[in-house]
């Protein structure tokens, strides 16, 4: 298995592990949490002090996740994956913006003998994915700025994340790939009429790739779903719609016994230039 190299995110030095730390040659040191994380987003990366989704955000994302609504997304992905990675043995894949760990630990379960790490700006999302498994290392780091050694990466992921394409390039070898997740136009369009008064029509679609990388595929995949109870709670309390809905509408989501809902992403292959 291929080792993940991690990098210092003040000096950029090479960071070797040393009983419970990492520590680089100029003598900067993070230690492993208990938890099994380690925090790689130095104070100067950050924009706020507790950037990222917070407890209650990641508490529903949970909930709803381990329903497996959204395990077709997931099943599409690895599978993706694993006709990228066919001929290679032991793959690295980054999972960026993690959260609290549903799809890298499909991931990781599902591409054998794939080294997988999970970044994320939040440390409490990083905290509890680890409870997913310790066979997974997850460090906090902001996609900007991510702490590996450039050209050590296979395959990046970035489910409903954020992508730097210039970030991502560096790090990703030759010919590596980002297997992006976003949502499609009628994404969740049934939640959106219940809690908004007005829904203006978008159409939504993957970004074009930057001069660093080459669209390999771009497919749209659409499913509905049934949610019902606590799981439509759920379901608000893990988007930002959460920060936008006001009381009134509240009310009139909290009072439905179900929703049939449509679930639309789009699945994007970029591949990094030689």
């Amino acid at each position: 298995m291929n080792d993940i190299r991690y990098i210092c995110p003040i000096c950029g030095e090479h960071l070797a592990r040393i009983e419970k730390s990492f520590v680089c040659e100029n003598n900067h040191s993070f230690d492993i949490a208990r938890q099994g994380y380690v925090n790689l987003l130095p104070v100067g990366q950050k924009h706020s002090l507790r950037p990222g989704d917070d407890k209650e955000m990641l508490n529903a994302r949970r909930n709803f996740l381990n329903s497996g609504f959204y395990e077709p997304i997931a099943n599409s992905v690895t599978s993706k994956i694993q006709t990228l990675t066919a001929k290679q043995k032991a793959p690295v894949i980054i999972d960026v913006g993690c959260g609290e760990g549903y799809y890298t630990r499909k991931i990781a379960d599902n591409i054998v003998g794939s080294h997988c790490v999970g970044a994320d700006i939040s440390k409490d999302a990083t905290r509890m994915a680890c409870s997913r498994g310790k066979d997974i290392e997850y460090c906090v780091a902001t996609a900007s700025h991510l702490p590996f050694e450039s050209k050590s990466v296979d395959v990046i992921t970035a489910m409903f994340s954020l992508v730097c394409e210039d970030e991502f390039a560096r790090i990703l070898r030759n010919g590596g790939y980002i297997v992006e997740v976003t949502a499609g136009t009628e994404h969740l369009i049934e939640l959106k009429q219940v809690i908004y008064d007005e829904v203006f029509p978008q159409d939504k679609h993957p970004a074009p790739c930057g001069e660093k990388f080459k669209e390999i595929s771009c497919e749209n995949f659409s499913y509905k779903i049934d949610v019902s109870g606590d799981l439509l709670k759920s379901l608000l309390e893990m988007t930002p719609h959460i920060r936008r809905i006001n009381p009134e509408h509240r009310r009139r989501l909290d009072s439905l016994e179900s929703l049939s809902l449509t679930i639309s992403y789009w699945l994007t292959v970029r591949q990094a230039k030689s």
